[in-house]
């Protein structure tokens, strides 16, 4: 009976040092993301403008997407996995840089940003905290968000042939709700055992607390009249 309390202990022990060790990495994630997004935005420069069609830059912004996130998951036990995922927080810094450069100079820009990023802290919050005490089944969350994830990338693809301002809206809310549940189902998969990899984990919610920023900023920016 001993040796099946020692074991539980050293289980739960680890299963915190994975949470802990994720959180950390993922506060540190941000500073090239903001480095990026400064550089982006002070130098002017447009990702998608710099190639000359917004289908080539799309293309090119997948690609960057995913083979980073490819590369990171072949090293999330090494401190290579580490030094990708700065990479790849810088690069999503810049593309979100003209975005910010944008609202920062329009009336009640900076107060508009201010307010994407302090509902995007409350919902990372609050949805953490509901990962500590949730009774969901998280087999079928992730089969729910596996199925959301592909229906918001139609999504997306299908608004870059409409042009659709209430489909961007919808499509922005939609990435809200699906990344608000993406942080809960990784938290609690970190807590159950199921993510040992602090690398993985991290950058699953720093991509869910970037695509609820962006969301918001775009939803609020829409509210306040501008394009």
């Amino acid at each position: 009976m001993q040796h099946d309390v020692y074991d539980y202990t050293a289980h739960t022990v680890s299963k915190n040092t994975v949470l802990q060790k994720t959180y950390r990495l993922l506060g540190f994630s941000f500073i090239p993301a903001a480095a990026g997004a400064a550089l982006a935005a002070n130098a002017g420069f447009n990702f998608y403008a710099a190639f000359g069609s917004r289908w080539i830059g799309f293309a090119v912004v997948l690609a960057f997407f995913y083979g980073m996130i490819h590369f990171i998951e072949k090293n999330r036990y090494s401190n290579t996995g580490v030094a990708l995922l700065m990479v790849f927080t810088f690069g999503m810094g810049v593309l979100i840089g003209p975005v910010l450069q944008y609202a920062l100079h329009i009336a009640d820009g900076a107060k508009i940003v201010g307010i994407a990023a302090a509902m995007t802290a409350a919902v990372f919050l609050t949805m953490s905290a509901l990962a500590r005490r949730t009774r969901l089944d998280m087999n079928a969350l992730g089969r729910f968000l596996t199925v959301g994830a592909v229906i918001l990338m139609v999504a997306v693809v299908a608004n870059l042939f409409l042009g659709i301002p209430a489909l961007a809206l919808t499509i922005s809310a939609g990435f809200v709700l699906f990344s608000s549940l993406m942080i809960m189902w990784q938290v609690r998969t970190v807590i159950d055992g199921g993510e040992d990899s602090h690398i993985s984990a991290a950058l699953t919610l720093f991509i869910s607390l970037y695509n609820i920023f962006s969301s918001l900023l775009n939803i609020l920016l829409s509210l306040n009249g501008e394009d």
